[in-house]
């Protein structure tokens, strides 16, 4: 079902989370199909049955799972999950928004910058849109609107 990689130095639980985030976004796991049980899960993984529960616990938060009591845990309709996917991402959204506005940068450099990343593609040389070009333009013009202030975060 998942492979965990003991290297990373995110918690296990992350991992599980993220890795079934994707197979439920990817119809890896269809929605209203069971769950194996935790402990089921935690003896296939080799992992504490505590460790499994608090990775459901997060996705049935995150709208992922559900719980029927006495049944067990199932995919969620997409709807669901996909509203909370969208909430999270907004509120992530408003919170860089504020703290990018906050370290200086103009309403009119993030509107580029986000125009860039959406689109895949930089305004200055129509590249990839990958995050060193965007870092970089951001950079650019922070330095260039406020030329005795050096460079942030350095």
């Amino acid at each position: 079902m998942i492979l965990l990689d003991y290297r990373d130095k995110r918690p296990i639980y992350e991992q599980m989370v993220e890795k079934l985030e994707r197979l439920i976004a990817s119809g890896g796991l269809e929605q209203g199909s069971k769950m194996p049980s935790v402990r089921s899960l935690a003896v296939e993984l080799a992992v504490n049955p505590n460790t499994v529960q608090r990775a459901y616990t997060l996705l049935e938060q995150e709208g992922y799972l559900y719980t029927v009591s006495g049944r067990g845990s199932f995919v969620a309709p997409e709807k669901e999950w996909r509203d909370g996917q969208m909430r999270r991402m907004l509120h992530e959204w408003v919170i860089m928004t504020r703290r990018a506005r906050d370290a200086g940068l103009s309403r009119e450099t993030l509107l580029e910058q986000l125009a860039a990343v959406y689109y895949g593609r930089t305004e200055e040389d129509g590249a990839d849109g990958g995050t060193e070009n965007v870092e970089q333009n951001i950079l650019t013009q922070y330095n260039d609107q406020h030329p005795d202030a050096g460079t942030p975060g350095c």
